[in-house]
């Protein structure tokens, strides 16, 4: 990153000085305009099932109770037994609770026999085929629709303490990949000198401990996350053994398999490898840890691609290898970064080659970024309709205009970087390293020169004046390094490239969080299929309406059927014809019918309806207007006498 390498090599006033030229800086320059792209990209997008249909459909109004209830989702999900509950108007369970697969991602739940009339309660709580949890719920009525007593929870499966909890340690375990296989690749295939380089090595260090830690957290959280909610469950041993049987919890545990081996890599990488000499034994040892390390970063990257969103929906073959590749470039490219920024920050000075070499593994970790970016975008919406019609489709949009502002910052980054790289191009890279070599020299003989100045040995003897040596060497070179601060804080160049960078990465910040919601939003492709279901749904429920409702005003003549045909049953104008007629079919001549149309969902109604009497049994009424398509509740009031008369309703699909 051109506006960290010249930022870093101001540290002592020459870019020279860490054997970075002009042209290598213009290298580093190309991961500063990439960044915030690859931070956008370094989250994965996860898809979500949603549900597309069910049997009774919501809102329906059955004349027999169903033998089961099924629902149909947009993707394959996780089921267990009483992952769908089906309760009756006092909120009694009626199911059996064994659900079973029917195929085509539709999934049942058998129901007791002898069931009520009234409305009934469906409520689902499944795992997405990656890994995300979902639920919801929605009523069907038996005959005709009553009051329920169900209440449901209100906060969403997922969501809560234990929701935020367990997104946090999920990307902190992307962090954590990204720092320990980015971090090592570019000590071995970058700069191998930097395998005994202290800030380095931490660096590694705590990545791998950031994606142990996170990996047990979530493994622990994963059956409240995708249960109740409630942080004990994190401790139940029965629901974390549930857990170990699923993709997800198997997926984990290989994980930290995994994770034990890169611990023994790490171990030789800054321990055996770099106490190596001879050239053969340590070219040698680097092909073997080649080998060894990319078989572990593989299999690290495979236990995200093989439990999320690459391993459901289309093409999840192909999906899931492209995600590894996505995964392996991004952590080749960010972490790589941040172990180049440690070692120019805190480290020795660096050659121009590891300079050189990681600005190349940078360019091809760009090309398969590009690639593999462009093919999941495809994958998750699908179309230009979805990338301006869905949440998912314009938070994408939003996320590319921060990356253009991001480009735009860099440019000017790239401004300040090109002046200080004109004050340190005075200074030839050999002239550069002669001084480094002097300057070094003359801090070593000024050390010198301290450890021989007389010094009163106190009646502590040897051991005092040793100490009081150290204690004066430290003090001095706090001094130095304190000076060398004044004086780079001093220059204007260096001023104005950190108000650019710190601007960088305020943008990256909001990115990061664009980013956030984005993973957590229904992709535009399943969002838009979900849609077309349920039109297609509405569509086939549109048209001519007639329902034949029973009615028992409770007097000796009070019982009947009244019939209500509406045409064309669609939104807009219609008209609406009533047939009441007694129980051995004939017609029903009564003192009053009344009509009346509501739709809860949007607080439309009741909107009154007063047909005319036409002939005996018959009313009819023009000009019915129905708003909006929705699920309406159509209320019919029959009169058989002064006093006796009965509303009856049924919800119905108009539109």
């Amino acid at each position: 990153m051109q506006t960290i390498a010249p930022r870093c090599g101001a540290r002592s006033g020459a870019a020279a000085r860490f054997g970075i030229t002009p042209g290598s800086g213009r290298l580093l320059l190309v991961v500063a305009v990439f960044l915030g792209a690859l931070l956008a990209t370094a989250a994965p997008v996860s898809a979500h099932a949603a549900l597309t249909g069910s049997d009774p459909k919501q809102g329906a109004v059955v004349d027999t109770a169903p033998a089961r209830v099924s629902l149909t989702f947009s993707e394959k999900v996780a089921m267990s037994d009483g992952s769908v509950r089906v309760l009756d108007p006092a909120g009694k369970r009626v199911d059996t609770g064994k659900t079973t697969d029917l195929g085509s991602n539709t999934y049942g739940v058998p129901l007791h026999k002898g069931l009520p009339d009234g409305t009934f309660t469906v409520a689902y709580q499944v795992v997405s085929a990656d890994s995300h949890p979902i639920s919801g719920a929605y009523t069907f009525s038996v005959g005709a629709p009553s009051d329920t007593k169900v209440a449901l929870p209100d906060q969403e499966v997922g969501g809560g303490f234990v929701g935020g909890l367990y997104g946090f340690a999920r990307y902190l375990s992307y962090a954590g990949f990204i720092l320990v296989v980015g971090g090592a690749a570019f000590v071995l295939g970058c700069w191998p000198r930097g395998a005994g380089v202290r800030p380095v090595q931490r660096l590694v260090v705590s990545g791998w401990v950031t994606l142990t830690a996170s990996t047990l957290v979530m493994l622990l959280l994963r059956a409240p996350y995708t249960g109740s909610g409630k942080i004990a469950d994190a401790f139940d041993m029965a629901k974390l053994g549930d857990v170990l049987q699923t993709k997800t919890g198997a997926a984990l545990v290989s994980r930290l398999l995994l994770l034990a081996a890169a611990a023994l890599f790490i171990a030789v990488l800054f321990g055996a490898y770099e106490k190596r000499t001879d050239p053969k034994e340590r070219k040698d040892l680097t092909f073997g840890l080649a080998v060894g390390g990319g078989v572990v970063a593989v299999g690290l990257g495979a236990t995200w691609a093989m439990a999320e969103h690459a391993s459901t929906g289309i093409q999840a073959g192909l999906a899931m290898p492209v995600d590894v590749v996505h995964l392996l470039a991004v952590a080749a490219w960010l972490g790589g970064l941040a172990a180049l920024v440690v070692a120019l920050y805190f480290g020795p000075s660096m050659e121009a080659g590891a300079v050189r070499r990681f600005s190349r593994v940078a360019f091809c970790s760009v090309v398969a970024l590009a690639a593999t970016g462009l093919y999941q975008s495809w994958r998750q919406v699908g179309s230009w309709s979805a990338l301006t019609g869905t949440r998912y489709g314009q938070l994408l949009l939003i996320k590319v205009g921060l990356v253009a502002v991001l480009v735009g910052i860099a440019w000017i980054s790239r401004r300040w970087t090109g002046r200080i790289a004109g004050q340190a191009g005075d200074m030839a890279p050999e002239a550069a390293a002669a001084a480094v070599v002097e300057k070094r020299a003359e801090k070593h003989a000024g050390a010198k020169r301290v450890e021989k100045k007389p010094v009163t040995v106190p009646a502590g003897g040897a051991g005092t004046d040793a100490k009081r040596s150290a204690q004066l060497a430290r003090q001095q070179a706090a001094m130095s390094t304190a000076r060398e601060k004044r004086i780079r804080d001093a220059d204007p160049n260096r001023s104005g490239l950190r108000r650019s960078v710190l601007a960088e990465a305020g943008v990256a910040v909001v990115l990061l969080a664009v980013t956030t919601i984005l993973t957590s939003t229904e992709p535009g492709r399943t969002e838009e299929e979900a849609a077309a279901s349920k039109t297609a749904a509405a569509a086939q429920r549109s048209g001519p309406l007639t329902l034949k409702i029973p009615f028992d005003t409770g007097s000796d003549d009070g019982k009947g059927t009244v019939q209500l045909d509406l045409d064309p049953g669609r939104t807009g104008s219609n008209e609406m014809h009533i047939f009441v007629k007694r129980p051995n079919g004939s017609a029903f001549d009564i003192p009053e019918v009344k009509v009346s149309f509501t739709l809860k969902s949007k607080d439309v109604g009741p909107l009154p309806v007063a047909p005319d009497h036409i002939a005996t049994g018959h009313w009819s009424a023009s000009g019915v207007q129905i708003p909006m398509a929705g699920n309406w509740k159509v209320a019919l009031t029959v009169r058989t006498s002064d006093i006796d008369q009965v509303t009856v309703n049924k919800n119905v699909q108009i539109g």
